[in-house]
Formats: structure tokens, C-alpha cells, sequence
């Protein structure tokens, strides 16, 4: 992945920031041009200059070239399956305490939003194995993924199949599901998530939840289980001005997860004997 500061090479994605906040996203090519209704602008022009640069298109209109932070790239790329917003994403990756060295298990793959973002949170020693049904999807987020990050990215292991079949194989510290009935996974995964490991799922409906909700309570392997959504409303900040904007990300999803306990016949007396105040 190119370094942030070094010149814009081409092939990589470039984020062109211009008047009344508007944006364009490009994957730069040589001998391209960028022709919106600001203009036109030859792709060489940006290729081979550093983050920050102001280029002009042909009408005259400033445009300021930079990287696409990961937010950028989710919110303006060319999707295929629907991804998870920025807003979700983070929340999710701080309640699953998704951190450096972690294994983290994914299905499904979708246009690979998430993967990204796995993929960084989890760093060079860690471990994504991201599994999706279908290979069309698996193979647009591929190509997502590499026009983000430059090529994907070593710690990335895509797969096509049935993500129960690979849970046992894996042994996750981390699962993350984004998918319509991953109460499906719960067995497999209240069999082979490490203890204390943490289970997430992403869904759109309450009917689902509840499902999901019955299935882990069910398992008797989930502890500290939680729902919850995440609103996201900015603000207008226009000298004195200042109001919350009238429009708002409102609900997208619910995030539930939960902390995988240990079948009694792992435990400890004394792990037993706290199920009688946790149970």
C-alpha cells in the first residue's frame, strides 16, 4: 500500500475534494480523464503529484487531490452486495475488541467494506479469513479491496462456502457476521470460539435479532450479550450559526454481540461455581 505522502501513483484510488463539499472518487489511470460537471481533468495531472495538491479542471474549478480515508472510499465506491456504514463499522470493531494479532472470522465477504477495516484493526500479525456463498461477490470485493489498499493484503484469507464449515478450522478469537441468519453459526461457533472470544453480528430487522437473541441464549455459551444501533447526525457549523444538520444516518442495523463462556466441563469449581450468579 502506497504510504500516505508519497506522490499518487497510478493505478491507486484518489479522493478529489471540491466546492460546497462535494467529492469525486477516481482509480487514476494514465492517458484517463475525470469529466463531471466541473470540467475536466487529465488523470496525469494527479499521478505523480504529492496528497494535498490543487488541481484545476478545465472550466477552472479547484479540486484538492488526497487518499480516500476508509470512510471516503466505503461511501463512494462502486458496490455490489450492501456494506456496513462507517458509523457501524467502528462501533462494531470497538465492541468486539477487535485488536492487533487478532484471528478474526467474517461471512459474509459483501463488497469487502468490512473486511478493509478488519483487516487494519487486526494489523500485520493478525488474521482475517473473510468467507462469502457467493463468487461473484467474493470477486468484486477482491478488486475493491486491492484498488483500496494498493493489492490485498497478506493478512486477508477469502474463501467461498458455508462459514459454519470453517469454524472449527480457524478457531477465531473474533466472529463477525453479516449475514440474514446467523443464528445458524451460533452452534459452531459456541463450539469452537476460544473462551472470552467475542461473537458480533451485524442486522437490519428486529425480527432477526430476535432470532439471533434466542439462538445465543439458547447455546448457553454467550455472556454480556447486547444490542444496540448507532445514530449519526452532524452539525452545521457556519460562524455563529450553529444548529444540528435537518438531516440524519438514522438506523441502518442493530449490532449484538456477545463473550463466549466455557462449556462446565472446561471450567474450573470456581468458573461452576459463579454460573449460579451469572446463569
Amino acid at each position: 500500500m502506497t504510504a500516505t505522502g508519497d506522490p499518487f501513483v497510478d493505478g491507486e484510488s484518489c479522493l478529489l475534494y471540491g466546492p460546497k463539499g462535494r467529492s469525486f472518487l477516481v482509480t487514476l489511470a494514465s492517458g484517463r480523464t475525470l469529466r463531471n460537471d466541473k470540467g475536466t481533468v487529465p488523470h496525469d495531472e494527479i499521478i505523480g503529484s504529492a496528497e494535498g495538491t490543487t488541481v484545476r479542471s478545465s472550466t477552472g474549478t479547484a479540486l484538492v487531490a488526497m487518499r480516500p480515508r476508509h470512510a471516503d472510499y466505503v461511501l463512494n465506491m462502486k458496490r455490489g452486495a450492501a456494506v456496513m456504514y462507517p458509523k457501524d463499522t467502528g462501533a462494531l470493531i470497538a465492541w468486539a475488541d477487535i485488536e492487533p494479532g487478532c484471528t478474526v472470522l467474517e461471512a459474509g465477504t459483501g463488497s469487502g467494506a468490512l473486511t478493509v477495516a478488519l483487516s487494519r484493526a487486526v494489523g500485520p500479525e493478525g488474521r482475517v479469513v473473510s468467507v462469502e456463498l457467493r463468487q461473484d461477490h467474493s470477486t468484486h470485493a477482491q478488486r475493491l479491496v486491492a484498488a483500496f489498499r494498493g493489492d490485498v493484503p497478506a493478512n486477508i484469507d477469502f474463501r467461498i462456502g458455508d462459514v459454519e464449515d470453517v469454524v472449527g478450522e480457524v478457531g477465531p478469537d473474533r466472529v463477525v457476521l453479516d449475514l440474514p441468519e446467523p443464528w445458524t453459526v451460533v452452534p459452531a461457533t459456541a463450539e469452537h470460539l476460544r473462551g472470552g472470544g467475542v461473537f458480533a453480528s451485524y442486522l437490519p430487522t428486529v425480527p432477526q435479532v430476535q432470532q439471533l437473541r434466542e439462538a445465543m441464549g439458547e447455546s448457553r455459551s454467550f455472556v454480556a450479550v447486547e444490542t444496540f444501533e448507532v445514530l449519526h447526525r452532524s452539525w452545521n457549523i457556519d460562524g455563529r450559526s450553529v444548529r444540528p444538520d435537518h438531516r440524519m444516518v438514522g438506523h441502518t442495523g442493530f449490532i449484538t454481540v456477545g463473550r463466549r463462556r466455557l462449556p462446565k466441563q472446561e471450567r474450573t469449581p470456581a468458573d461452576q461455581s459463579a454460573d449460579r450468579t451469572i446463569s
